[in-house]
């Protein structure tokens, strides 16, 4: 996958001074499959960032293209496919149904692609450490745990592009090590790459390219 960037910026963000190497009102092209970090300080537009990949955020002026097209002129339909079986996204606030458990917050996402079995989903469950919480409605579930719920979730589909959130916030080094292995290998496994927003923690990782806000 492709992803331009051609002269963004934010409405929110106009006013802000940026870096000349921020990639706001700038140019550049990522081609996938590539592991990327795009670090930055707290208010430079990290999720802005992710949402207006994802087509969630319209409110910019400049072009964004994946694989050529223009996003503001994807259709519903189109952006229905691409969520289903190219663009994965782990969102700051997570999005998960907190009346639902566990387990059905990750069969959901699942059902749409019948990506991963049932003893491969458990198994993710297990190496994240909530094994146990299978049955635990998410909304009971501490801050740390609901991130691995969605973690998890997000690898529950095909995809050429995984766009994370900064999705450790909660998480101590030695448990966002072990999501990070399992999120590397996902997407090697995909054929894909991601895009981890940070605070400014590479946790101990080796990244293909860094972009910066």
């Amino acid at each position: 996958m492709l992803l331009e960037f051609k002269n963004v910026m934010p409405f929110p963000l106009k006013d802000y001074k940026h870096d000349d190497t921020s990639v706001w009102k700038s140019e550049f092209a990522i081609e996938f499959p590539k592991k990327v970090l795009l670090n930055a300080n707290s208010g430079k537009g990290k999720s802005t960032f992710v949402n207006t990949v994802y087509g969630l955020r319209k409110d910019y002026v400049g072009t964004v293209l994946l694989n050529g097209s223009p996003i503001d002129t994807l259709s519903i339909h189109d952006w229905i496919e691409l969520r289903r079986t190219k663009l994965s996204a782990i969102f700051q606030d997570l999005q998960l149904f907190p009346e639902l458990n566990v387990w059905e917050n990750l069969t959901l996402k699942n059902q749409l692609t019948s990506h991963k079995t049932e003893a491969e989903m458990e198994a993710m469950l297990s190496l994240l450490g909530i094994g146990d919480k299978k049955y635990q409605k998410c909304g009971t579930l501490s801050l740390g745990q609901q991130q691995r719920v969605a973690i998890i979730r997000a690898l529950l589909q095909p995809f050429e592009l995984l766009l994370m959130d900064e999705p450790f916030s909660h998480l101590d080094e030695g448990n966002a090590k072990i999501a990070l292995d399992l999120i590397s290998a996902e997407t090697d496994l995909n054929g894909g790459g991601f895009v981890l927003t940070s605070l400014g923690s590479y946790h101990g990782y080796t990244y293909d390219h860094e972009l910066k806000l």
